[in-house]
């Protein structure tokens, strides 16, 4: 029977930077029984390169175990479903509330208006809460010193 290492088929993915999501799908598919795999004992690393965060900069490369498989034709629809998946960007670029982006319609100010109007709910009734009980714990006590005691 023709077998191939889990190493190989991650070259084959047409964007190399999403093979960590890759190898977790596949590993994901074989703990589900979608097809079988094998561990083996080296370890290889993934194509994809890390950024380093902070002002040092520079790149690192992560590993993974290597697995060995069978590439039925059940694998091949799977594989080529995911690798059409990973070939797509993820992220959206995230919209920033301003004047222009309401007028343009990219932000619904509908939307922006009910989830500013539950914050502010929300702060009042946090306030609202906050003072009932700081009035139940000062209730009867005379907080603070009478205004004719004498020091």
């Amino acid at each position: 029977m023709d077998y191939r290492k889990l190493s190989e088929q991650v070259e084959q993915l047409s964007n190399p930077q999403r093979s960590d999501i890759f190898v977790r799908e596949f590993r994901t598919a074989v703990r589900e029984g979608m097809f079988d795999a094998a561990d083996l004992p080296e370890r290889v690393a993934y194509p994809k390169v890390y950024s380093r965060r902070g002002g040092e900069g520079g790149t690192y490369n992560k590993d993974y175990k290597d697995m060995i498989f069978a590439p039925t034709a059940d694998f091949e629809a799977w594989f080529s479903g995911i690798n059409e998946q990973l070939e797509q960007n993820k992220r959206k670029p995230r919209l920033k509330p301003s004047f222009d982006a309401y007028v343009k319609g990219d932000l619904s100010f509908e939307e922006a208006a009910q989830r500013t109007r539950e914050r502010m709910q929300a702060s009042q009734a946090k306030g609202q809460k906050l003072g009932a009980g700081r009035a139940k714990a000062t209730a009867g006590k005379g907080v603070g010193r009478p205004k004719n005691a004498k020091r």
